[in-house]
């Protein structure tokens, strides 16, 4: 497993959007904004079945993921690695967990809760700046 670069666990630890890269079925790249929640081990998304992005990954597990500090723009964590698994979560539970994590106490599941899974990513490597 990759090693947190000291100096950034903050990073994973704050409610901040990150960009997460992966590749299109035709090869080229895709970034989307997204939530997330890093337990130590594991990076953890919520997204839905019927959406292009979980596709993408089931063809191309390798992915990157990069947090920019929103206090200082020029210092950024990347986060390069493969999906590890796609767990159901037909309820939303995890989708309402972000959004306590970012900032929205009364989160309620969404209205599309039975297409939703949490795709799980083994970070591989860490870059940061």
């Amino acid at each position: 497993m990759a090693s947190t670069p000291e100096g950034f666990e903050d990073l994973l630890d704050r409610p901040i959007v990150g960009v997460l890269a992966t590749v299109r079925r035709e090869g080229g790249p895709s970034a989307t904004p997204m939530w997330f929640q890093w337990d130590g081990e594991f990076l953890r998304f919520t997204h839905t079945t019927y959406r292009r992005k979980l596709r993408d990954l089931e063809d191309e597990p390798r992915l990157a993921f990069t947090i920019v500090d929103p206090d200082d723009t020029l210092r950024y964590l990347e986060v390069r690695g493969e999906v590890d698994r796609v767990e159901e979560d037909p309820t939303g539970a995890f989708y309402v967990v972000l959004g306590k994590r970012y900032g929205n106490p009364e989160q309620t599941p969404p209205p599309d809760s039975a297409d939703r899974v949490i795709i799980v990513v083994r970070p591989t490597f860490f870059s940061r700046h």
